[in-house]
């Protein structure tokens, strides 16, 4: 099979069996295998799916990239929005109501702060302006096809589970979207706290230093450095 057909196919599955075990198959499955055992198929289909995409993005060689601007500006530019990402993924896990716990409608009720005064899906947003810089930084086919296949999943992930937190969750979550945005107030980016921008730039330098031998070029700051 071509490599770049393969790829298509694994990101598909990844991202249709996501939607598809989230949300129409959830209930069905539950009832067949239990909470625990839908939670170990649902991991067990993810993570295969995830290393096909690997092998198959490994398989695809680097071409040369499908639209010209590849360059300083377009790195830096895609090194703030990573940043950023970083800074959201790392208050995401602080509380987060949409986080599975027996603390997440209290969490719901409460005024938000952190990273959830930019936006209710810090995570999914994290991931989503990942994916919006690796198609500034490396637009080639492999990573048009990764990066979209992943923003897609995350946004409209967060849009779905809106809808899902709202049957859930009623009027607790009703009140948590009154409160919050699901797109990003960025204006109110550098009032989430100095914790949150310390523990995304540690986050920043050692996922970008990894990338050097991930993916074998250096990514972030590291373009220029060492």
């Amino acid at each position: 099979m071509d490599p770049l057909l393969s790829l298509i196919l694994a990101c598909a599955v990844f991202v249709g069996s996501h939607f598809a075990m989230s949300h129409p198959l959830r209930a069905p499955m539950v009832r067949v295998l239990g909470a625990n055992g839908f939670q170990g198929v649902y991991s067990l289909v993810s993570l295969a799916a995830f290393v096909w995409i690997y092998f198959a993005f490994k398989a695809v060689a680097p071409i040369v990239p499908l639209w010209p601007g590849f360059n300083d500006v377009s790195w830096a530019v895609a090194s703030v929005l990573t940043q950023v990402a970083m800074v959201l993924l790392a208050g995401s896990f602080a509380g987060n109501p949409a986080l599975p716990a027996p603390s997440a409608e209290a969490a719901a009720r409460s005024e938000p702060k952190g990273v959830f005064r930019v936006t209710r899906h810090p995570m999914m947003w994290a991931i989503g302006l990942w994916a919006l810089a690796h198609l500034i930084a490396a637009p080639t086919s492999r990573t048009l096809v990764v990066a979209s296949a992943m923003g897609l999943l995350a946004l409209l992930g967060a849009h779905l589970q809106d809808r899902k937190k709202e049957r859930l969750m009623g009027e607790a979550w009703a009140g948590w979207e009154a409160r919050t945005s699901y797109w990003p107030r960025l204006g109110v980016l550098l009032s989430v706290g100095w914790t949150w921008w310390v523990i995304g730039a540690v986050l920043w330098l050692a996922f970008s230093y990894a990338h050097i031998h991930a993916a074998g070029w250096a990514a972030g700051v590291w373009r220029w450095v060492g």
